[in-house]
């Protein structure tokens, strides 16, 4: 089936001895890199790692913060700025005695109908 001469038998010899060469020159050294290249990707991450951790416990803190002082807000304060503004305070007795503002839209509320038919 393969009939080959001896001077074909030689030529691959050669051929298989040439690949083994070059591959050998293009593999040396490089038991070096890959460990260096591997043992730098490992410090990286155990790096990120360590500081998503700490990234992780400020979050927590945060969160706990958070919700400690939306717990102890002023359940009138509307949009949690920590100021009660008039807007968001609900009108009070003497608001209606003194004719202010009621409604919180900046317009003195004196518009209002009066009854005459005292």
């Amino acid at each position: 089936m393969l009939n080959f001469t001896s001077d074909q038998w030689v030529i691959v010899a050669l051929i298989f001895v040439l690949g083994l060469l070059v591959g050998g020159f293009l593999f040396s050294g490089g038991g070096r890199k890959w460990k260096q290249r591997y043992n730098s990707e490992v410090t990286r991450r155990t790096e990120i790692e360590r500081s998503h951790a700490q990234r992780e416990k400020d979050w927590r803190e945060q969160d706990s913060l958070r919700a400690s002082a939306s717990r102890n807000a002023d359940p009138r304060d509307v949009n949690n700025d920590g100021v009660v503004t008039p807007a968001e305070r609900k009108p009070g007795i003497m608001d209606r005695m003194m004719g202010r503002d009621r409604d919180g839209d900046g317009v003195p509320d004196d518009r209002d109908p009066v009854d005459n038919r005292r």
